[in-house]
């Protein structure tokens, strides 16, 4: 088999897993979509490995130890994103990632970067006041 059916599944896989990353608004999609992009690496490292041990006299299978690594690193990354997700969800009752930003860039609260202004009054009246 050429190496060129390995790689070009491959990238296809990465691509679409990095599709999923950038347009998925659901944490676990996101974490689905980071797996794809793993398992699509994996895919390579053991092509690339097979490839190259056909041409060296001596072989080491490199790729696929490497493989075995990424698949524990992916497997302990599932264990602690899932984690970190259903504690966010408990908390806030949603896992959309665009309302997670929001309530971490702190709208909505009454902090320094609120909207309100010295006195009280609502800062975007200031605002459109000195517009007008």
């Amino acid at each position: 088999m050429h190496l060129a059916y390995p790689a070009v599944l491959s990238a296809l896989l990465f691509c679409t897993g990095l599709y999923g990353v950038l347009a998925r608004r659901n944490a676990i999609l996101v974490l689905m979509s980071v797996e794809l992009m793993l398992n699509a690496v994996n895919l390579n490292l053991v092509a690339f490995d097979v490839w190259l041990s056909r041409t060296a006299e001596e072989t080491l299978h490199s790729g696929q130890a490497l493989t075995l690594f990424t698949i524990a690193i992916a497997a302990a990354e599932i264990g602690i994103g899932l984690a970190i997700v259903l504690a966010v969800y408990r908390n806030r009752g949603t896992s959309d990632i665009d309302k997670l930003r929001d309530t971490a860039e702190g709208r909505g609260t009454d902090g320094p970067d609120s909207d309100t202004g010295a006195a009280g009054q609502p800062a975007r009246a200031e605002k459109a006041e000195a517009t007008a």
